[in-house]
């Protein structure tokens, strides 16, 4: 006898990155930041009064949405704070999205949406990215079709690293009748030269949703904070109906105050993983692996006959690296490596070099 709900016994859960086991393993699998967070992060915490966690935290996290809105030029109301990006993701398929309705997102994608798609009782359509993993020239056509109450997409998509524009962003926006969630948790990586910024596109598209999280380029995956970016109405059903009451913690909000206050301090770790990314990607190609060009802090590398991506992985592995293997369709010769710290990076390069020669 099951009391699950139908469609969670027929869902499976969300498979996380593998955790390392012993104290030499290094960690390419789950994107980090290689760089610790800044010293005003872990003066914030040193710092914090432990006899205020007796009171209940600000309910909507102010002095962050403040910080927030100040940064990205934005007011107060444009502001959704969460208990990582993650929970953004729960709360706008709560929101927005009833039983039976269709949610679409790219194939490959994150593997959560389906997940949290599974579970609100929606129906997920993939559709299909081109030969070098653009989005198809007919993508408008094909959620029209499905009639998409939503459209996720991830950008820098994971796992190629390719960035879709801000004016294809803008075209979709303008054109898509349902709500458009640009998942930006690797934005912090894009080059600067791009001048990618989304957030201007707020003003004119009430439809468009565009998330960001302080794991990654914030150096933060184990604090759990994240904050989405929405015009008013949009964001409205969220911060005061459908949210979780208390959803983000004081000294969760008290560091993420301070992460997002740290501009400098984050902007040169993002550098330095950039300069890792192209030094890395040089390295590899050297090895005959080659590495789709990447806007955010991993590459995925093909790797080359006679070897095997699954056998080069479990080979790595036991060396103590950690690196992505996925079992699916166009993605079964590759593998996903996060941009580590320079002596990470070279660790797997002298791993990869024993293992191919």
């Amino acid at each position: 006898m099951t009391f699950e709900r139908s469609n969670i016994a027929a869902m499976s859960g969300y498979a996380p990155g593998e955790q390392p086991r012993g104290g030499d393993a290094i960690k390419l699998n789950t994107n980090e930041n290689p760089y610790p967070p800044s010293p005003q992060v872990k003066q914030a915490l040193a710092e914090f009064d432990v006899a205020s966690l007796r009171r209940y935290p600000n309910p909507i996290a102010d002095e962050f949405r403040q910080i927030a809105a100040d940064l990205h030029g934005l007011e107060l109301d444009n502001i959704i704070p969460t208990n990582g990006g993650d929970e953004l993701l729960r709360l706008i398929l709560t929101t927005f999205v009833a039983e039976g309705e269709v949610v679409a997102t790219t194939k490959p994608t994150y593997s959560l949406y389906p997940v949290l798609t599974a579970i609100r009782g929606a129906s997920l359509s993939e559709i299909e990215l081109g030969a070098e993993w653009e989005l198809p020239s007919d993508l408008l056509a094909q959620l029209a079709a499905l009639k998409a109450k939503m459209f996720i997409l991830v950008n820098p998509h994971a796992p190629t690293g390719k960035l879709v524009s801000v004016e294809h962003i803008a075209e979709i926006a303008e054109n898509f009748d349902g709500v458009f969630v640009v998942d930006e948790a690797y934005i912090d990586f894009v080059d600067p030269d791009y001048q990618h910024d989304c957030v201007p596109l707020l003003a004119r598209f009430e439809n468009l949703l565009i998330l960001r999280t302080l794991s990654k380029g914030y150096s933060l995956a184990g604090l759990r904070f994240g904050y989405g970016l929405a015009s008013k109405q949009l964001a409205a059903p969220m911060l005061f109906k459908t949210r979780d009451s208390y959803n983000t913690d004081a000294i969760s909000q008290r560091l993420a105050c301070a992460a997002l206050s740290s501009q400098d301090y984050a902007q040169q770790t993002w550098q330095r993983v950039r300069a890792s990314r192209s030094s890395l990607s040089a390295a590899l190609r050297s090895l005959g692996i080659e590495s789709l060009p990447s806007q955010s802090n991993f590459l995925l590398s093909s790797i080359p006959e006679p070897y095997s991506a699954p056998d080069i992985y479990e080979q790595l592995k036991g060396r103590g690296i950690l690196v992505r293997y996925f079992d699916q369709d166009r993605l079964r010769d590759k593998l996903r490596i996060s941009i580590g710290s320079e002596e990470e990076n070279e660790r797997l390069l002298n791993a990869l070099r024993e293992i191919c020669a």
